[in-house]
């Protein structure tokens, strides 16, 4: 089975994902691109029991979302790098921002969710579901 390692910036945040995620999704809400410090973010969504986070320093941050429920974000007390968070309206998933893999072989999104938002310049692929 694979296992997939994401890690913030400075290496103190770690977390391992068995098998092949769920559902990877781009998200283009105006959260995400704050958070992200892009115009969008791409969250690889895994079952909770298949997820292991480790660090010394987690920190949480909890805020509503765009969808009207609770997501609670862990990200890394030394630099600062968002891991992975709980979505309320999903328990039983974690998502992991895809940047955390630093892995090309990813597979891409299958769906683009607030896509009200995306910027005009940027072109999704064809095989990509686009939610509004």
């Amino acid at each position: 089975m694979t296992t997939r390692i994401g890690s913030c910036h400075c290496g103190a945040l770690t977390i391992a994902c068995e098998g092949e995620p769920n559902k990877i999704s781009m998200c283009h809400c105006t959260d995400c691109q704050r958070r992200t410090g892009s115009t969008f973010g791409i969250g690889v969504f895994y079952d909770r029991d298949r997820v292991t986070a480790q660090g010394t320093d987690i920190r949480s941050f909890a805020r509503g979302s765009a969808s009207g429920s609770t997501v609670t974000f862990h990200f890394c007390g030394a630099c600062g790098s968002n891991v992975y968070w709980e979505p309320a309206r999903a328990p039983t998933l974690i998502g992991v921002a895809a940047g955390a893999f630093a892995d090309p072989d990813l597979p891409g999104p299958v769906q683009s969710v607030w896509s009200r938002n995306k910027p005009a310049w940027l072109l999704l692929p064809d095989d990509v579901t686009v939610i509004d």
